[in-house]
């Protein structure tokens, strides 16, 4: 059975529930995936694994700082293997020529190139957040899509689960189709 790192740097939790949905599509194909919370575990090395995919959440416009050292202290073992890439932000509702600007920034400063790429809409938890939170959501997003705008009572899930789990299947066929590591 091959074995796949699913690595992610989950602030808000959407990256977490998109890699625990990524994991049930590729254990159906008889992958192992193993999951590694990069906020709690950064040095587990993607060198032994047959493939990695790596999840991250855009806050402020960065991905989070765990994510990026976990992708520059690894970037020669991730060349070697199978690797896909996904990113979580709701600015994919709303721009997504800014969405992919976001992984642009990110493959330059890390140096890494994924093999595959995917921007998956996030969620906003208004309900989850604080007053100062709330009203600042608010503000920036008047006048834009549902859940980003005026009304803050309610939560808003953007992510397309369809798109995650053909992203997940596209990417087991990849590693399924490679031996064990690349040259």
């Amino acid at each position: 059975m091959k074995r796949v790192l699913l690595a992610y740097g989950a602030a808000g939790g959407q990256a977490a529930k998109i890699s625990a949905v990524v994991s049930e599509v590729l254990r159906s194909h008889d992958i192992d995936a193993v999951p590694l919370d990069l906020k709690t575990v950064h040095d587990e090395d993607p060198a032994p694994y047959d493939g990695a995919m790596v999840g991250a959440a855009v806050h402020l416009d960065r991905y989070d700082e765990h994510v990026v050292e976990f992708i520059r202290a690894h970037v020669v073992a991730l060349n070697r293997i199978p690797t896909a890439f996904f990113s979580v932000s709701p600015a994919v509702e709303v721009d997504a020529a800014e969405a992919r600007g976001h992984v642009e920034r990110f493959e330059q400063e890390t140096g890494w190139r994924p093999d595959r790429v995917a921007l998956f809409g996030g969620a906003l938890l208004h309900t989850h957040f604080g007053f100062v939170r709330r009203h600042l959501m608010k503000k920036w997003g008047e006048g834009q899509k549902p859940g980003l705008g005026p009304d803050v009572s309610r939560d808003y899930v953007y992510t397309e689960w369809d798109a995650v789990r053909r992203f997940a299947e596209d990417f087991a066929a990849d590693v399924n189709a490679s031996g064990t590591h690349r040259a």
